[in-house]
């Protein structure tokens, strides 16, 4: 029996509507999961983040593995009782962390090993380890351990990553001990749709509850993007969530919704708020901007969020100006209830039978950031943290 029960699939997209059943409730989908990737979505208490709207969060292996131990979480009853948060969390295994943030990594097919971002200690996770590290954790929805390589890698790095990512899931699977805890493939072949079409054929075979697209928007430019979402999801069974990992910007959510994802996440949202962006149904602005100087109108008019009922434009520019630690709270209140609201239209336009001229709509209203920008933003990123081989 499938976790994702369907409550509306489009019939001029792949969009649908749904309702994932987790072990702390019912998530409706199309879903967007706020990061808080070290037990606390960053500036927020949990009873904020759920007063937003919020019923699944993502929080990260790698990093609560680092600090403050597993261990201690599980001693502790758990990630929930220990963020106090009583809705769904989705834990990834902490592969992409060590492919972003370790230096000095070494893989095989036994395992990874990897140094600390934060004191350059040595550790080695196996499919194993990192299975049950999640178990003690006590997510609802887990992810198997895989191999996520840079953007420019040639396509047999791409293959023997994506090969590593295959032995490495059935081991996960044959780990996985706790059935209330639903462990999910993640499939990868980096912008190759062949290696993407064999890890779906491959992962499909062992009969996950769910499925992952793992090793996007690294770099690549956005229609390349899309063109692997599309080939990947068709070739994954209609009846199972779909999960677009590490994927968060408004006309992404809205690009992929309509090409069969159901669960999204990213730090964007919250990121790029504690740097003054703030989403708008026209794009995101730039709050520093001395145009905001005087503004005495809310950030966004239509929204609904605290920051725009209770605060000026003028008064969040005046914060992030005066470098004031609310401005950062404030920030992030406003994009994820922005997200949220998103999400919500979303699935009542899927409802409604009109995602199309929702989507339609939205995209020539929205305006994103600078693709080039972009891509080179990101891959700077990349390189400081992860620096191509040679």
């Amino acid at each position: 029996m499938s976790i994702l029960d369907l409550t509306k699939t489009c019939t001029d997209t792949q969009a649908r509507a749904g309702e994932l059943k987790t072990g702390h409730g019912i998530v409706p989908t199309p879903v967007f999961c706020p990061v808080g990737s070290q037990a606390t979505v960053k500036t927020l208490t949990a009873e904020e983040v759920k007063s937003l709207g919020f019923k699944m969060i993502l929080c990260n292996n790698y990093h609560l593995y680092l600090r403050p131990g597993i261990e201690t979480v599980e001693e502790l009853d758990g990630l929930h009782r220990f963020m106090n948060w009583d809705g769904a969390i989705l834990t990834d295994s902490g592969g992409y962390q060590v492919f972003s943030l370790s230096p000095l990594i070494e893989l095989s097919d036994e395992g990874v090993v990897f140094r600390s971002h934060l004191d350059g200690s040595r550790h080695f996770i196996t499919p194993e380890s990192a299975t049950l590290f999640q178990e003690k954790l006590g997510a609802d929805i887990i992810m198997v351990l895989d191999e996520c390589v840079h953007i420019d890698a040639d396509y047999d790095k791409v293959e023997k990553a994506m090969e590593h990512t295959h032995l490495w899931a059935k081991r996960c699977l044959d780990a996985h001990k706790r059935p209330a805890q639903s462990l999910f493939a993640i499939v990868q072949g980096g912008v190759f749709p062949d290696l993407r079409r064999r890890s779906a054929e491959y992962l499909t075979s062992l009969d996950f509850p769910g499925y992952a697209l793992g090793g996007l928007s690294l770099g690549e430019a956005k229609e390349v993007t899309y063109n692997i979402i599309e080939e990947t999801v068709s070739h994954l069974p209609k009846d199972k969530p779909c999960y677009l990992m590490g994927v968060g910007a408004p006309e992404d959510i809205v690009e992929g919704v309509s090409r069969g994802i159901d669960i999204f996440d990213c730090v964007l949202p919250t990121r790029v708020a504690r740097n003054g962006a703030l989403f708008t149904p026209s794009g995101r602005i730039n709050i520093g901007n001395s145009g905001y100087k005087k503004k005495d109108v809310p950030v966004d008019s239509s929204c609904d969020c605290y920051t725009c009922k209770n605060h000026s434009a003028a008064y969040i520019h005046h914060l992030f100006d005066a470098k004031e630690l609310l401005a950062y709270r404030l920030a992030t209140i406003h994009n994820l209830r922005f997200m949220n609201n998103l999400m919500s239209d979303i699935r009542q336009a899927i409802l409604d039978g009109k995602f199309a001229s929702f989507k339609s709509d939205f995209l020539n209203n929205y305006k994103p950031t600078n693709e080039e920008v972009r891509i080179e933003q990101k891959k700077k990123w990349i390189e400081v943290r992860h620096p191509k081989e040679g």
